[in-house]
Protein backbone atom coordinates (compact mmCIF):
# COMPACT_ATOMS: atom_id res chain seq x y z
CA UNK A 1 0.00 0.00 0.00
CA UNK A 2 1.38 3.24 -0.95
CA UNK A 3 0.97 5.80 1.70
CA UNK A 4 1.10 9.75 0.82
CA UNK A 5 -0.79 11.47 3.81
CA UNK A 6 -1.04 10.50 7.48
CA UNK A 7 -3.33 8.32 8.82
CA UNK A 8 -3.79 9.94 12.46
CA UNK A 9 -3.77 13.52 11.37
CA UNK A 10 -3.86 13.46 7.54
CA UNK A 11 -0.76 15.99 6.83
CA UNK A 12 1.10 15.44 3.53
CA UNK A 13 3.94 13.10 4.27
CA UNK A 14 7.37 14.09 4.27
CA UNK A 15 10.83 12.00 3.11
CA UNK A 16 12.87 11.58 6.38
CA UNK A 17 16.14 9.46 6.83
CA UNK A 18 15.35 6.50 9.33
CA UNK A 19 18.33 4.46 10.50
CA UNK A 20 18.93 1.68 8.03
CA UNK A 21 16.13 1.75 6.13
CA UNK A 22 17.30 5.08 4.65
CA UNK A 23 14.49 7.97 3.62
CA UNK A 24 10.91 6.86 4.54
CA UNK A 25 7.52 8.68 4.87
CA UNK A 26 7.42 11.08 7.92
CA UNK A 27 4.38 13.05 9.25
CA UNK A 28 6.55 16.16 11.20
CA UNK A 29 2.86 16.62 13.05
CA UNK A 30 2.69 13.01 14.48
CA UNK A 31 6.47 12.49 14.84
CA UNK A 32 5.83 9.04 13.07
CA UNK A 33 7.15 7.19 10.01
CA UNK A 34 5.55 5.04 7.20
CA UNK A 35 6.33 2.33 5.34
CA UNK A 36 5.14 1.77 1.71
CA UNK A 37 4.59 -2.36 2.77
CA UNK A 38 3.75 -4.52 -0.12
CA UNK A 39 0.72 -6.26 -0.44
CA UNK A 40 0.90 -10.08 0.38
CA UNK A 41 -0.88 -12.58 -2.24
CA UNK A 42 -0.39 -16.17 -3.12
CA UNK A 43 0.10 -17.71 -6.35
CA UNK A 44 -0.66 -21.41 -7.15
CA UNK A 45 -0.02 -23.79 -9.99
CA UNK A 46 -3.26 -25.78 -9.25
CA UNK A 47 -2.00 -29.57 -10.33
CA UNK A 48 -3.92 -33.14 -10.37
CA UNK A 49 -3.27 -36.64 -9.75
CA UNK A 50 -2.64 -37.11 -13.82
CA UNK A 51 0.19 -34.17 -13.61
CA UNK A 52 -1.84 -31.32 -15.55
CA UNK A 53 -1.94 -27.67 -14.62
CA UNK A 54 -5.33 -25.74 -14.41
CA UNK A 55 -4.65 -22.67 -16.51
CA UNK A 56 -7.28 -19.48 -15.90
CA UNK A 57 -8.28 -17.21 -18.48
CA UNK A 58 -8.68 -13.89 -17.26
CA UNK A 59 -8.82 -11.32 -19.45
CA UNK A 60 -8.79 -8.49 -17.25
CA UNK A 61 -5.20 -9.83 -16.48
CA UNK A 62 -3.85 -10.86 -19.86
CA UNK A 63 -5.21 -12.46 -23.27
CA UNK A 64 -2.75 -15.59 -22.14
CA UNK A 65 -3.65 -17.95 -19.55
CA UNK A 66 -2.47 -17.50 -15.83
CA UNK A 67 -2.06 -19.37 -12.51
CA UNK A 68 -4.71 -18.43 -10.06
CA UNK A 69 -3.44 -16.15 -7.42
CA UNK A 70 -5.20 -13.44 -5.04
CA UNK A 71 -4.31 -11.33 -2.08
CA UNK A 72 -4.69 -12.56 1.61
CA UNK A 73 -7.15 -11.74 3.44
CA UNK A 74 -6.90 -10.83 7.58
CA UNK A 75 -6.84 -13.96 9.57
CA UNK A 76 -5.47 -16.12 6.47
CA UNK A 77 -2.50 -18.16 6.23
CA UNK A 78 -1.14 -18.37 3.33
CA UNK A 79 -1.99 -22.32 2.88
CA UNK A 80 -5.59 -20.96 3.65
CA UNK A 81 -5.16 -18.28 1.16
CA UNK A 82 -4.17 -20.87 -1.51
CA UNK A 83 -7.32 -23.06 -0.80
CA UNK A 84 -9.83 -19.75 -0.49
CA UNK A 85 -7.97 -18.59 -3.78
CA UNK A 86 -7.89 -21.91 -5.78
CA UNK A 87 -12.25 -22.79 -4.60
CA UNK A 88 -12.89 -19.46 -4.98
CA UNK A 89 -11.61 -19.06 -8.61
CA UNK A 90 -11.66 -22.80 -10.00
CA UNK A 91 -14.01 -25.37 -7.93
CA UNK A 92 -11.37 -27.41 -7.24
CA UNK A 93 -10.51 -28.61 -3.45
CA UNK A 94 -6.70 -28.61 -2.48
CA UNK A 95 -5.43 -31.58 -1.04
CA UNK A 96 -2.30 -29.83 -0.16
CA UNK A 97 0.09 -27.46 -1.23
CA UNK A 98 3.98 -27.14 -1.10
CA UNK A 99 5.97 -23.48 -0.76
CA UNK A 100 7.81 -22.99 -3.72
CA UNK A 101 9.34 -19.52 -3.49
CA UNK A 102 8.53 -16.13 -3.16
CA UNK A 103 8.45 -12.77 -5.80
CA UNK A 104 7.93 -9.48 -5.70
CA UNK A 105 6.39 -7.90 -8.84
CA UNK A 106 7.20 -4.06 -8.13
CA UNK A 107 4.32 -2.78 -10.97
CA UNK A 108 1.46 -3.33 -8.06
CA UNK A 109 3.65 -3.78 -5.07
CA UNK A 110 2.68 -7.14 -4.43
CA UNK A 111 4.75 -9.86 -2.51
CA UNK A 112 3.57 -13.28 -4.14
CA UNK A 113 3.97 -16.68 -1.79
CA UNK A 114 4.36 -18.87 -4.60
CA UNK A 115 3.32 -22.49 -4.26
CA UNK A 116 2.27 -25.91 -5.96
CA UNK A 117 -1.60 -26.87 -4.82
CA UNK A 118 -2.46 -30.46 -5.41
CA UNK A 119 -6.08 -31.52 -6.36
CA UNK A 120 -7.99 -34.40 -8.17
CA UNK A 121 -9.15 -33.47 -11.16
CA UNK A 122 -13.07 -32.04 -10.64
CA UNK A 123 -15.55 -30.26 -12.46
CA UNK A 124 -14.93 -26.80 -12.87
CA UNK A 125 -16.84 -24.54 -10.40
CA UNK A 126 -18.14 -21.01 -12.14
CA UNK A 127 -15.95 -17.43 -10.91
CA UNK A 128 -16.92 -14.23 -12.22
CA UNK A 129 -13.37 -13.28 -12.26
CA UNK A 130 -12.64 -16.37 -14.82
CA UNK A 131 -13.62 -16.60 -18.31
CA UNK A 132 -12.31 -19.97 -18.44
CA UNK A 133 -10.44 -22.72 -17.44
CA UNK A 134 -8.41 -25.57 -19.14
CA UNK A 135 -6.15 -28.66 -18.37
CA UNK A 136 -2.32 -29.70 -19.96
CA UNK A 137 0.03 -31.00 -19.07
CA UNK A 138 3.27 -29.21 -17.19
CA UNK A 139 5.03 -28.77 -20.69
CA UNK A 140 2.81 -27.49 -22.64
CA UNK A 141 1.43 -25.34 -19.98
CA UNK A 142 4.70 -23.96 -19.58
CA UNK A 143 4.34 -22.36 -23.30
CA UNK A 144 1.13 -20.94 -22.72
CA UNK A 145 1.06 -19.00 -19.78
CA UNK A 146 1.50 -15.45 -19.85
CA UNK A 147 4.71 -14.47 -19.03
CA UNK A 148 5.28 -10.42 -19.49
CA UNK A 149 4.19 -8.42 -16.64
CA UNK A 150 2.82 -11.51 -14.67
CA UNK A 151 4.44 -13.94 -12.54
CA UNK A 152 2.63 -17.38 -13.81
CA UNK A 153 5.49 -18.35 -15.99
CA UNK A 154 8.35 -18.05 -13.94
CA UNK A 155 6.41 -19.44 -10.66
CA UNK A 156 5.51 -22.29 -13.22
CA UNK A 157 8.82 -23.06 -14.38
CA UNK A 158 10.12 -23.06 -10.63
CA UNK A 159 6.85 -25.03 -10.10
CA UNK A 160 8.47 -28.17 -13.13
CA UNK A 161 12.06 -28.04 -11.78
CA UNK A 162 11.32 -28.51 -8.27
CA UNK A 163 8.63 -31.58 -9.47
CA UNK A 164 11.71 -32.58 -11.65
CA UNK A 165 14.34 -32.56 -8.38
CA UNK A 166 11.97 -34.49 -6.61
CA UNK A 167 11.21 -37.31 -8.75
CA UNK A 168 14.89 -37.61 -9.06
CA UNK A 169 15.31 -37.80 -5.76
CA UNK A 170 12.62 -40.36 -5.24
CA UNK A 171 14.54 -41.96 -8.13
CA UNK A 172 17.64 -42.52 -6.56
CA UNK A 173 16.49 -42.49 -2.68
Amino acid sequence: MLINYCMQCGKALVNKSVGDEGEQKYCPKCEKFYFDNPACCVLAAIINERGEVLLLKQNYISEKYVLCSGCMKKGDTPESAVCREVFEETGQRVLSCEYIGGYYFEPKNLFMLGFAAYVNAESFGNSKEVDGLTRADLESAAGMVERENNLSGIHLDNCIAYMKKQKSEQWRG
